[in-house]
């Protein structure tokens, strides 16, 4: 896969891509909510990416911390000594962009040290030096929105301005602030956090507006992937059994502007998102 010519921000911003980026979930964590407990051996991890990059994968986001609803929150040093090693692993094995999902500062300099291209941070910066690390190092961003912290965000959400109103205000004015701190602006990705302290409806409200987010004329990332939301949607499936209905949205987060989606099944969705803009 030759990708690495140029920097994932540069890719992002290509107008010549027909598709959106595919990101690639790589959960390094004993209890994510879907793959837990899947990835922590070396083996288990190279056999993972491998079939990513047969797939067509463009970023592989390593998490070494569950972020899922009721998560409990892991020690700086546990998340370092989870991403770490596996990110050096992913690296030497393949040219895939890799991102870091975390919003602790020290794992982002580290992460950093080892060149991964983006930094996916569910805080949106926000934690101690976090903006500063960013700016420094000049690399693509994920800034997310969400309503409490992985424990108690799904105990009822409520905005009093509406979840459209309230999550686009904050990501204009989160991207804002790292502009102003000397994040690049076109290293600035927007996530809008479906799941993240959002009821079923909150959700559906956010993916029928999601062409509005391009408003803020920054990339939109989609991460949907198996979430509470497509198995609601389905009547209550399983996690094992939502992979089609992730796909669905996949595609149709394409239709309506997402230039990252992020997503457990890449063989899948790769083969849907090629159909779905061939077609268009």
């Amino acid at each position: 896969m030759e990708i690495k010519h140029v920097t994932l921000i540069e890719k992002m911003h290509d107008p010549g891509l027909e598709m959106p980026l595919v990101m690639g979930i790589l959960n390094v964590t004993p209890d994510s909510f879907s793959d837990g407990g899947q990835f922590v051996s070396k083996e288990a991890i190279l056999r993972q990416v491998d079939s990513m990059v047969a797939a067509g994968v463009d970023i592989i986001d390593i998490g070494g911390e569950s972020t899922r609803p009721g998560a409990p929150e892991v020690s700086q040093q546990e998340e370092l000594d989870r991403v770490l090693p596996a990110i050096e692993l992913v690296k030497s094995h393949c040219e895939a962009y890799v991102s870091v999902d975390t919003y602790k500062p020290q794992v982002m300099k580290e992460s950093l040290s080892l060149k991964v291209d983006m930094i996916n941070d569910i805080n949106a910066l926000e934690s101690d030096g976090a903006l500063d690390l960013v700016a420094d190092s000049g690399v693509a961003v994920c800034l997310m929105h969400k309503k409490g912290t992985p424990k108690n965000m799904q105990a009822n959400p409520v905005y009093e301005n509406g979840v459209f109103n309230e999550v686009f205000k904050y990501l204009a004015a989160k991207a804002d602030e790292a502009v102003q701190h000397g994040v690049k602006r076109e290293a600035i990705v927007l996530d809008p956090g479906f799941g993240f302290g959002k009821t079923l409806t909150h959700n559906v409200e956010l993916f029928e507006r999601l062409e509005m987010f391009s408003e803020l004329q920054y990339p939109v990332l989609v991460g949907v992937s198996r979430k509470r939301m497509i198995g609601e949607l389905l009547g209550d499936v399983p996690v094992g059994e939502r992979m089609i209905g992730s796909v669905a949205a996949a595609s149709l987060a394409a239709l309506k502007g997402a230039k990252i989606v992020r997503v457990h099944d890449v063989t899948e969705t790769v083969q849907a998102l090629k159909v779905t803009m061939a077609l268009l």
